[in-house]
């Protein structure tokens, strides 16, 4: 057992938000109980985690998606009261770190993808240096695909300018990140590995005889929550669970 505040200033020592200028606010968003014994870790603080952590017994919530984002409507109502309400119901205390999250070189999203993927990152490139790019050997397009589908789990989007070109570096940035490909081109990439893809990018990709893969947004920030969450739990003597739930997108 620990005091929040402690587990609180041990996120913030180990994740730097003060380094970042981010979307929303990073740290502490919904104040539980003093006295924290189980952490449970998860992408999104949606409400069907916050009710799995609840079953689970969790004295509070680790997670990459919080509840408040910048120019976001303010008023807490329909499914916003609904989630917040369970919280305070039960005590239990939210966590949430976004860029931060993203950016730690060993336990964050980009770090932890490239480690499953099997590249070793050699640089970074785009806004606050959030992107990673490492040397590959796949023979063309269609083979860096299979290999992402393989390790996520799931199909992806991919759009090659040069589809027998080999690809010899790679570049990568979780989530939301198509608006990185320029940068990632910048910095030499043969391909670039996101969550999403927008309507320009599978043209900018024809024009710059490049490739651009959209792995999912989820399935792209599925291992950097987990990751922060069982270090510090470890660290503090906290027992940790992480709960996946489900998404498409």
């Amino acid at each position: 057992m620990i005091q929040r505040q402690d587990l609180l200033a041990h996120f913030d020592g180990l994740l730097q938000p003060e380094r970042f200028k981010d979307y929303g606010p990073n740290g502490l968003q919904v104040e539980g109980k003093v006295k924290i014994r189980h952490l449970v870790s998860g992408v999104t603080a949606s409400r069907a985690l916050i009710e799995a952590a609840i079953a689970d017994g969790a004295d509070a919530i680790f997670v990459h998606h919080g509840l408040f984002w910048r120019g976001m409507d303010g008023r807490i109502t329909g499914w916003m009261k609904e989630r917040i309400r369970l919280l305070l119901a039960h005590d239990i205390s939210l966590f949430a770190y976004h860029l931060p999250l993203d950016a730690h070189p060993e336990l964050g999203n980009n770090a932890q993808l490239g480690a499953r993927l099997g590249v070793q990152a050699r640089g970074s490139f785009g806004e606050q240096a959030l992107g990673l790019v490492g040397d590959v050997q796949f023979a063309n397009a269609d083979a860096l695909a299979a290999h992402v589908q393989a390790v996520l789990g799931r199909p992806v989007t991919c759009v090659s300018g040069a589809p027998q070109q080999a690809i010899r570096r790679l570049a990568w940035c979780t989530g939301g990140a198509q608006g990185f490909y320029e940068s990632a081109l910048a910095a030499g990439a043969d391909a670039y590995l996101t969550g999403e893809i927008s309507e320009p990018q599978a043209h900018l990709a024809r024009e710059t005889s490049s490739t651009f893969i959209a792995a999912g947004h989820h399935a792209t920030e599925r291992y950097g929550a987990p990751a922060v969450a069982a270090h510090v739990a470890a660290a503090l003597g906290l027992s940790h669970r992480f709960i996946e739930i489900d998404n498409p997108a």
